[in-house]
């Protein structure tokens, strides 16, 4: 009875040693995890209008990222502060939708390393008298709810702050006159005015707030450190470059090279 006894504790030693190691490798190897995005934030994510399907730099990054840590990803798209939401509340594993890492956000919601840079400018009517944010006061500027850039307006100047669910409803409004201007990220508001602008908007004064896009994931993620490793190969491989390249029209800054 004895020898049997040691013989089960021997055996479920062994198995519990190798469970362990088959799942050292990636804690979330072959799991599908929901990812909460935007659909409207070009370049980063959008719908293609043809197919249907979704687009743009932040879809091909944690695409790659899902595919190199060995976990699967389905998208499910909604307004940016219902990915933020989603993610403090833990209803969302996954989020990506051009989210800057901010220490506030950091209290509810996990961040991969830094994967893009960014910061915040001013868009104007391109006859507008507003020459940076120091002009704001008392003018009716647009921005997009539950972003660093509402908190900025609201915090750093007396301007009439209009936030929406889609930034693009702000840039419409500034080009037809219904708003004296727009602050938000960089990337997407010259995005905005190469395509949309139509010889309209400008932007003025300095990029503010200097800022990193992370991915973003819920509070105590098991899959961190894999997404990490997954973005570090990403980027010394030269992938991110070349989705960078395929999304900006030009190679990234040194600091995304790799090695």
């Amino acid at each position: 009875m004895k020898k049997k006894l040691l013989f089960l504790v021997a055996t479920f030693s062994v198995l519990v040693a190798l469970t362990a190691c088959g799942s050292s490798e990636s804690s979330g190897e072959g799991k599908t995890y929901t990812v909460a995005t935007d659909s409207n934030f070009k370049p980063f994510e959008y719908k293609n209008p043809k197919t249907g399907e979704l687009e743009g730099f932040d879809i091909e990054i944690i695409e790659e990222i899902a595919d190199r840590a060995g976990f699967k990803v389905k998208f499910e798209t909604m307004d940016f502060d219902g990915v933020l939401a989603g993610l403090q509340s833990g209803r969302f594993p996954i989020g990506v939708a051009g989210m800057s890492i901010t220490e506030e956000r950091k209290e509810s919601i996990d961040f991969s390393i830094p994967y893009y840079d960014s910061g915040l400018v001013m868009m104007v009517p391109i006859d507008s008298d507003i020459q940076s944010i120091e002009d704001v006061d008392g003018k009716k500027i647009g921005s997009r709810q539950g972003s660093t850039s509402q908190t900025y307006l609201q915090k750093q100047t007396e301007a009439k702050v209009e936030a929406f669910p889609e930034i693009v409803t702000a840039y419409m409004d500034v080009k037809e006159g219904r708003l004296d201007g727009a602050l938000y990220d960089l990337p997407n508001v010259l995005y905005y005015i190469s395509q949309e602008g139509d010889d309209k908007l400008k932007t003025v004064g300095d990029v503010l707030e200097g800022q990193s896009y992370g991915i973003a994931l819920k509070k105590d993620s098991e899959i961190v450190d894999d997404v990490n490793k997954a973005l570090e190969s990403i980027i010394a491989d030269g992938t991110y470059a070349d989705i960078y390249e395929k999304y900006f029209g030009e190679a990234p800054t040194e600091k995304w090279l790799g090695e």
